[in-house]
C-alpha cells in the first residue's frame, strides 16, 4: 500500500467534511439558536487536520490500487462518523454522551435513521439540520463525490469507486470515465432531492421541514425533525409525497438516467430487477392493508391503505419513517416488513438490506437446481434479461448471503449475551445491518435504553450494511495485509 497517497486523499476527504459544516453553521447564525461555536469549532479543527495531511503530500501523484481504495473508503467513514459526533457531544443543548454521539453520528452517515436522542422539537435547527445533512451526505456517499473532484487532483478514482459500491453491478457504468459517472449520479441526486423538498413544501410543510425530510427521505435515511417523524404533520399529502420519492430513491440511479436520457420509461418496463421491486411493494402493500382490515385494526378501507402503504414502502425501502407505530400492529405484520427489510431496494439505490438483484439471482439459481433435479446433464445457466449470468458472479452472490448470514447470527448472539431479549436482538441487528433504523421491542421507537457496549456492537453493524459487509470485513483478513 501507499501510505502518502493515502494521506493525501484522506486530507482532501477531510477538508471536504469541513466545507459540509458551513449550511448548519448558517442556520444556526439564521435562527440564533446557540450552536454556533459546536460547527465552527469543528470545522475549523477538521479544516486543519485536512490541511496538515495534504499540504505535505500535494505533489505526490500515484494511482491508487484496491488495497489503497479499500483502507481509504473504510478509513474514512470510520474517522467520519467519530468526527461527525462532535457537534452532538460539544453541543450544550443536545445532553448525549460521547458514545450516543458517536452513534447517533455513525447513523446518519450510513442512513440508518436509528437515534438516541428524545425531544427532537426542542433542539436547535442548527443541530436538526446537521442530523439531516449526514444523512443525505451519507445516502450517495461522499466517497462518490470525491471521486468526481480526485481526478483534477491527478488522483484516479475507479478504485475507490469500486470500494464504496461492490455488489454484482458494481462494474457498469453510466459513462465512460468513472469521474463523468459520479458526477452524473450526483447531479441525478441532487435534482431528486430539490424535486422532493418542492413536493413536501407544497404539501404544507415549512421550507426548514421540507428540505429536512427530503434530505432524509431520498437518502432513504428516515432521521425525522420532529419525535413523531412524519406522523408529526398528519397529512395524507405528505405521506403522499414521501411514498413517491421513497419509492424513487430505492430505484438503481443508472436506470433512472438511461430513462431520462432516452426520455422514455421503456428502460424501467424490461429491467428484471425494477419489476421484482415493484412487485414486491405491491404485495406488501395488499398483504399489509388486507390483515389491518381483517383485524379491524383501522374502522376504515382507506385508513387501513393509508397507513399499510406507508409502512410497507417506509421499511421495505430501509427508510424507516413512521406514521404509525407498525410494531404495536398483530405480531404477523411488524416481523413481515423487517423481514422485507433484509432484501431492500435496487443496487445502485439509496437503500440498505442485501439488495433485490441478489434475491432475483438466488431465486434463479434456486429454480435452476430444481430444474436440475429432473435434468440432471443439463446446461441451464442463470440469465438475466436473456444474457446468462457469470458462475462468479452467482458464486459471489452466494458468498455475500453466506457472510451476511453467519455474521448477522454471530451479532445478534453478542448483544444478547449482553442482555437484550430475543425479539430486541434479532429487529436491531436487522435495523441496523440493513441500515433501516426503527426495531421492534425495546428499541421499536429509539435506542436510547440500550447499553454503552451495545451500542458500539450496533454502530459496527451499520458500518457493516452500509459497506455491504465484504469491503470492511476483508480488512480483517490476514491475506489482505501480505506484500
Amino acid at each position: 500500500m501507499h501510505s502518502k497517497i493515502i494521506t493525501k486523499v484522506f486530507g482532501i476527504l477531510l477538508m471536504l467534511y469541513s466545507i459540509s459544516l458551513v449550511p448548519p453553521l448558517l442556520i444556526s447564525l439564521l435562527y440564533g439558536d446557540g450552536s454556533v461555536f459546536a460547527f465552527s469549532s469543528v470545522l475549523l479543527g477538521v479544516l486543519l487536520v485536512g490541511v496538515f495531511l495534504w499540504y505535505p503530500t500535494r505533489n505526490f501523484k500515484q494511482e491508487l490500487k484496491i488495497r489503497d481504495g479499500f483502507v481509504v473508503v473504510v478509513m474514512f467513514w470510520s474517522v467520519l462518523g467519530l468526527v461527525g459526533a462532535l457537534p452532538f457531544y460539544i453541543e450544550q443543548d443536545v445532553p448525549l454522551s460521547l458514545t450516543d454521539a458517536i452513534f447517533e453520528s455513525f447513523s446518519g452517515l450510513t442512513t440508518t435513521g436509528a437515534t438516541v436522542i428524545t425531544g427532537l422539537d426542542d433542539l436547535p435547527h442548527g443541530i436538526l439540520w446537521y442530523r439531516q445533512q449526514l444523512q443525505w451526505m451519507g445516502g450517495m456517499g461522499i466517497i462518490v463525490l470525491a471521486v468526481a473532484i480526485l481526478p483534477m487532483l491527478g488522483i484516479g478514482g475507479m478504485q475507490l469507486y469500486r470500494a464504496e459500491t461492490p455488489g454484482p453491478v458494481k462494474d457498469s457504468k453510466i459513462a465512460p470515465r468513472i469521474s463523468e459517472t459520479a458526477k452524473t449520479l450526483w447531479y441525478l441526486y441532487l435534482g431528486l432531492t430539490v424535486a422532493c423538498a418542492i413536493g413536501y413544501w407544497m404539501a404544507g410543510m415549512n421550507w426548514f421541514d421540507a428540505f429536512g425530510h427530503s434530505f432524509s427521505t431520498v437518502a432513504i435515511g428516515g432521521f425525522s425533525t420532529h419525535d413523531a417523524s412524519i406522523g408529526y404533520f398528519d397529512n395524507t399529502s405528505v405521506e403522499a409525497v414521501a411514498i413517491v420519492f421513497m419509492f424513487l430513491s430505492g430505484i438503481n440511479f443508472a436506470l433512472h438516467f438511461t430513462a431520462f436520457r432516452n426520455f422514455s420509461l421503456t428502460p424501467y418496463r424490461w429491467d428484471p430487477e425494477f419489476k421484482a421491486y415493484a412487485s414486491l411493494l405491491i404485495g406488501g402493500t395488499v398483504i399489509v392493508t388486507s390483515y389491518l382490515c381483517f383485524k379491524g385494526i383501522y374502522p376504515t378501507w382507506e385508513e387501513a391503505f393509508r397507513y399499510g402503504i406507508f409502512q410497507t414502502v417506509s421499511i421495505a425501502t430501509t427508510t424507516g419513517f413512521a406514521n404509525a407505530e407498525f410494531s404495536a400492529w398483530p405480531a404477523f405484520l411488524p416481523v413481515m416488513l423487517i423481514m422485507m427489510s433484509f432484501i431492500g431496494g435496487s443496487a445502485g439505490s439509496t437503500a440498505g438490506g442485501m439488495k433485490m438483484i441478489r434475491f432475483v439471482l438466488l431465486f434463479k439459481q434456486g429454480t435452476r437446481e430444481i430444474k436440475g433435479l429432473l435434468h440432471p446433464n443439463a446446461i441451464m445457466p442463470v440469465k438475466l434479461n436473456g444474457k446468462p449470468i457469470p458462475e462468479k458472479v452467482m458464486a459471489a452472490v452466494w458468498g455475500f448471503l453466506s457472510v451476511y448470514v453467519f455474521t448477522f447470527a454471530v451479532l445478534m448472539l453478542i448483544i444478547m449475551a449482553m442482555g437484550v431479549d430475543q425479539i430486541t436482538a434479532f429487529s436491531a441487528i436487522a435495523a441496523m445491518m440493513n441500515n433501516l433504523g426503527p426495531g421492534l421491542g425495546e428499541v421499536a421507537s429509539n435506542f436510547e435504553t440500550m447499553s454503552d457496549p451495545v451500542k458500539w456492537v450496533l454502530t459496527f453493524a451499520m458500518l457493516l450494511g452500509r459497506l455491504e459487509i465484504f469491503t470492511l470485513l476483508v480488512l480483517f483478513t490476514a491475506a489482505f495485509w501480505r506484500k
